[in-house]
């Protein structure tokens, strides 16, 4: 199975301490703005290949997949802001105000084995797990012997 894993580059380290310094001195809160690619387990049985992706803290709902071709797409955003009650007025002048948003999006190129209708996922202590069942004719059949007539 292919695995192809995208994720935003990163400014050299170079730059890292230009932008998480906080304006008045003290370090940029760090968790505003996060993009985590999650762990994935990639298991192979004779019937299945099983996918496991660490997701803790999320519902199934807040997960989408797609598949486009031959490509499993598994994405998830959250986004979470934190306001403290003000006036109107107030609203306007503030000097920081924090949010975050969260989001992961991993995609997967399937092999031409996988049976694409009868993928199934399920979620479970905070475990993704996507079963992409072998279409019958490639899965593993067992060692036979063949009579001499």
């Amino acid at each position: 199975m292919n695995l192809v894993k995208r994720k935003n580059a990163d400014f050299p380290s170079i730059f890292d301490e230009l932008f998480q310094t906080d304006w008045f001195g003290g370090i940029a809160n760090q968790v505003a703005s996060t993009t985590n690619i999650p762990a994935t387990n990639i298991k192979e049985t004779a019937d299945n290949f099983i996918l496991e992706v660490a997701a803790p803290g999320k519902t199934k709902e807040d997960f989408k997949l797609a598949l486009d071709h031959d490509v499993l797409t598994i994405s998830t955003e959250a986004k979470k802001e934190v306001d403290t009650e003000t006036s109107s007025a107030e609203a306007e002048k503030y000097t920081r105000k924090e949010f975050s948003f969260e989001a992961f999006k991993r995609s997967f190129k399937l092999p031409q084995t996988v049976n694409k209708e009868e993928i199934k996922a399920t979620y479970t202590n905070g475990i993704l797990n996507v079963a992409l069942p072998k279409r019958e004719e490639d899965k593993v059949k067992p060692q036979r012997t063949i009579e001499i007539s």
